[in-house]
């Protein structure tokens, strides 16, 4: 799960952080490092504002230029972004889903909150219950 972030350069320091494909939210970092972790941090908050609110999750754009740095959701919360999008794109419910995997419909809710620790095992037996499944991949840093 990742998006293209634009650093716009502030005149006063550092950049000032945007998400294009979502049209909202603003961040500020003041160098690169922060304004990376920022723009993670504002990514985290956007996926899962789409996810509280019910809405589908913009398809990622492609930017090129000086001002845009590649994002990526961290591993877990990633994981349960795509949960999300697989559950929409399925038409089951979130009730349906928790059925199926022996669960409330509150604890769905909680393994869909990016903020919320999840076991990798509950995060597989949901993804299997729609007929999906986790596979991992390790690749060099670029």
């Amino acid at each position: 799960m990742e998006y293209f972030a634009k650093f716009e350069p502030d005149p006063d320091s550092g950049f000032v952080i945007e998400f294009p494909d979502f049209g909202w939210g603003v961040s500020q970092g003041d160098d690169e490092e922060d304004g990376r972790r920022m723009a993670t941090d504002l990514l985290t908050t956007m996926v899962q504002e789409h996810i509280r609110t019910g809405k589908e999750l913009p398809n990622p754009g492609k930017f090129r230029g000086p001002k845009y740095r590649l994002i990526r959701l961290p591993a877990i919360q990633g994981m349960k972004a795509e949960l999300y999008l697989a559950l929409r794109r399925s038409g089951m419910t979130k009730a349906q889903l928790a059925r199926r995997i022996g669960i409330s419909k509150d604890e769905v809710d909680r393994v869909l909150d990016l903020s919320r620790h999840t076991r990798v095992e509950r995060l597989e037996a949901a993804f299997a219950a729609l007929g999906k499944q986790i596979t991992i991949a390790i690749q060099d840093a670029a």
